[in-house]
């Protein structure tokens, strides 16, 4: 019983830990490359997901390849979230220049380049491990990997015959781009203001249209020549009243004098009396 108890406790003993698999899956952006000038900041993010257990915990590496065979341990985060340099990346200017920093519940990390230089230019890879505990024991359950490259811009390449004319295009395209704008604006201003006078004309014409011209014979003038007389029609009286109104004003024509009276008896005509005629001997 005793020698099957010490192999059961030494099968136990040696039994393989779970097999690491490629289960992560890791992203890099912005990628896959990026430009930045002399100078500049950049920020590079690593993107976790599929993780075999959502109690495991995660360490990030960020490494430096300025070839493909030469590959530099830049900074790392624990599973516990503290942060280490390594290598050259250990004096007090990296650490001032490098941040690496966890967003969203350790899904996301940020990883921060102050001033960048020509020498950070090369790729950068995310190197990314799940770790758990199997037996009381830390260990690995899965890793991914993701990269970006980082291509700096020197300051010194403005002088170049071919970023002078780039630089004198990209110029010219702004220039255009602004006069476009300014046509553009001022044609817009142009249809407000015709839109503006076509309003005030309108509001003009209905105001002259509530006063109605007339043409009434004026009494007074012998000739009897037509006078025009202006009146406003009022808003406070109705439209009915007015017209009574314009009926009363038209004259009427004058009265048939009536028939002299006849007289029943007439004067009987006096008869003349014939003149006779005296012959001269």
């Amino acid at each position: 019983m005793r020698l099957l108890a010490t192999a059961l406790a030494a099968l136990l003993a040696t039994a393989p830990a779970p097999d690491v698999c490629e289960a992560l899956n890791v992203t890099v952006s912005p990628g896959p490359m990026v430009r930045y000038s002399e100078g500049d900041n950049a920020t590079l993010y690593c993107h976790i997901s599929q993780k075999r257990k959502t109690d495991n915990l995660l360490a990030v590496r960020w490494v430096f390849a300025a070839s493909p065979t030469q590959e530099y341990l830049m900074i790392k985060m624990t599973k516990f979230g503290s942060v280490q340099y390594y290598g050259n990346y250990t004096h007090h200017f990296h650490k001032q220049r490098l941040h690496l920093l966890k967003e969203k519940h350790g899904t996301m990390y940020k990883f921060h380049i102050l001033s960048l230089q020509q020498t950070d230019q090369g790729h950068y890879i995310c190197k990314v491990q799940e770790i758990g505990k199997h037996r009381n024991k830390w260990t690995a359950w899965s890793n991914g990997t993701a990269a970006t490259e980082i291509r700096v811009i020197s300051s010194k390449s403005s002088d170049d015959p071919s970023f002078k004319k780039n630089h004198e295009a990209w110029k010219f395209f702004e220039d255009l781009y602004v006069y476009a704008v300014f046509v553009c604006s001022i044609g817009i201003i142009s249809v407000l203001l015709f839109t503006l006078v076509i309003l005030c004309q309108s509001l003009l014409n209905k105001r002259r249209s509530t006063v109605k011209h007339y043409l009434v014979k004026c009494p007074q003038n012998s000739s009897g020549e037509t006078v025009t007389s202006v009146t406003s029609m009022s808003p406070l009286q109705p439209k009915k009243i007015k017209k009574k109104k314009e009926k009363e004003k038209v004259e009427q024509p004058p009265a048939i004098p009536a028939k002299a009276p006849i007289a029943n008896n007439f004067p009987k005509p006096k008869l003349l009396k014939p003149q006779r005629k005296l012959i001269l001997a």
